[in-house]
């Protein structure tokens, strides 16, 4: 179901703790056969001052994400989160025939989307959808700041249905069939009897997607919500399931049918997100790297966490990292809405200073008993050593930065908190 990559990172500042083993000088044999116990047993501490804090990435590209992310909230320590999605439909077939369109009687226009999960809360949120005036590329790079023109100003959704309560684990029902939960709204009847009048023209608008598409661009569909703080959520709808999709719903001669506009692979989509940081400590920290030191933060769409260790330098060019272990607690709550997701992925830059990241192909997971997330940096903190990547830094954020809205409040190695970010480092220097 994924149709695009992830892009993840992160800016910390932590303790580092390296254990030494007894160097061996009298002969190199069996030096890869170390027994780890020994290496356990061996003696010698040293830590290292770490440096942590996060940043604003307002580069993210969200065309053709895995999921559409549609709605608002306001989160009490990161503040406002808002998410659209922008789509094209395709035809179910060409040049339909709706014989005497005098005798149509269009009973509904719906858009369904179809759940595949949220975070925040459940709630009554407000919804607008326009038609757009400009077209989408399947080819093109769309980013999270990227928006579209309307054709006009009309809102599409039909007179007092805008308002919704999104819950993904409510039950759907349609002609008493019960089927995979949805998001409905209704549209305006008027413009889906204007498409079926344009389809039965004479003209070439419904004889292939291409023109469709030139015809039909899209839909806008947005919310529009006044919320305090703590109120809201942000919801994952699957684009790519047959179930999401625009329907016209009419009676000819009393019987009742159906036309279906699809989206599918072959669509062009994105989600536009805006994150309001303001007055936020999330955003003290965004600007100032110093700042991190307490708490530091990482969000999808949006700030991107760092962990700086000076350190890993200093290890011996010489030295052979059996294990590296990166341990980032978080300051979260069981049962709180706001989780901190169940993995990160990390990144650095081959070049100090640049927004280019380089995965390091490592992924942490959280340990919900710890409150803590642990990633495997022996190869990292190995390729350090033989200088193949330089020491920039570690970035890290939520494993679907693209895809969620997933948010984490990490403890800075200032934290009043018991647990503290660290990193063990278990090597031998030959």
């Amino acid at each position: 179901m994924w149709r695009k990559g992830i892009v993840l990172s992160a800016t910390f500042l932590i303790c580092l703790s390296f254990v030494f083993s007894c160097k061996k000088k009298e002969s190199p044999i069996g030096q890869n056969n170390i027994d780890q116990e020994q290496l356990l047993l061996s003696a010698g501490v040293d830590t290292f001052s770490l440096k942590t804090y996060n940043y604003f990435d307002d580069t993210v590209i969200t065309d053709n994400a895995a999921f559409g992310l549609l709605g608002s909230c306001v989160d009490p320590v990161f503040g406002k989160y808002n998410a659209e999605i922008y789509t094209q439909f395709r035809l179910q077939g060409f040049n339909p025939d709706f014989g005497n369109i005098n005798t149509i009687v269009v009973d509904s226009f719906v858009l369904a989307l179809e759940y595949i999960g949220y975070y925040g809360k459940k709630g009554y949120q407000n919804f607008e959808v326009y038609e757009l005036g400009e077209s989408l590329h399947i080819d093109s790079t769309y980013y999270s700041f990227t928006t579209k023109a309307h054709l006009n100003n009309v809102n599409l959704v039909a007179p007092g249905k805008g308002t919704k309560y999104l819950d993904p684990d409510k039950i759907t029902v349609i002609d008493n069939d019960t089927i995979d939960t949805q998001l409905r709204l209704q549209l305006s009847t008027s413009r889906a009897k204007s498409m079926l009048l344009d389809a039965m023209s004479g003209g070439t608008n419904f004889a292939s997607n291409d023109n469709f598409l030139t015809y039909f661009k899209g839909l806008h569909i947005k919310t529009n919500n006044l919320q305090s703080s703590g109120e809201g959520g942000v919801f994952y709808f699957n684009l790519n399931d047959p179930a999401s999709k625009l329907t016209i719903y009419y009676r000819q001669g009393g019987e009742k049918k159906t036309f279906n506009f699809l989206i599918n692979s072959n669509c062009a989509d994105f989600n536009h997100v805006d994150i309001d940081n303001s007055m936020t400590r999330v955003e003290t920290v965004n600007n100032d790297t110093i700042s991190g030191q307490t708490q530091f933060y990482a969000q999808a769409f949006g700030s991107r966490a760092v962990i700086e260790i000076p350190g890993l330098s200093s290890i011996p060019s010489t030295a052979i990292i059996h294990k590296a272990v990166l341990e980032l607690p978080v300051a979260y709550q069981d049962g709180n809405v706001y989780s901190p997701g169940y993995d990160i992925s990390a990144a650095t830059r081959l070049n100090d200073g640049t927004t280019n990241l380089y995965s390091v192909n490592v992924n942490g997971v959280f340990d919900t008993y710890q409150k803590s997330f642990k990633i495997d940096l022996r190869a990292y903190v190995q390729s350090i050593v033989t200088k193949s990547v330089p020491n920039t830094g570690l970035i890290v954020a939520p494993l679907l930065y693209n895809t969620t809205s997933d948010r984490i409040i990490f403890n800075g190695p200032n934290t009043s908190n018991k647990n503290k970010p660290k990193i063990s480092i278990l090597y031998t220097e030959f």
